[in-house]
């Protein structure tokens, strides 16, 4: 993940507009609430399963890149593998820059 998208992650968590965990997260898929998705490449294969079919189900654009270590030190908080961006502008933003660093978005994988 390049410098201008982890600051623009970082950003996102201080307007409070990031979800992070899996229940905090799963809580605002169903609430339809969540715009991007970005789970950690080094989560479990279980955990990247779920949240991809999950997001596919939402409809919500989901992206695996970093790490564990990385993305929580990022954002502030420890051992969080998934985050759930809830704002429009700072998802549109996050994605044209994942999009970018050509990260591809883990829902082309399913195709």
């Amino acid at each position: 993940m390049d410098r201008k998208t982890s600051s623009a992650l970082s950003l996102c968590m201080k307007a409070n507009m990031l979800k992070t965990g899996d229940f905090a997260v799963l809580k605002a898929m169903r609430a339809r609430g969540a715009r991007l998705l970005i789970v950690a490449g080094d989560a479990s294969d279980n955990t990247k399963k779920r949240f991809i079919n999950k997001a596919y189900y939402y409809k919500i654009p989901v992206y695996v890149c970093g790490c564990i270590a990385d993305l929580s030190h990022l954002t502030g908080v420890i051992n969080r593998a998934v985050f759930a961006v809830t704002d429009s502008g700072f998802a549109a933003n996050i994605e044209k820059r994942l999009r970018d660093a050509n990260i591809t978005e883990a829902g082309e994988w399913r195709k």
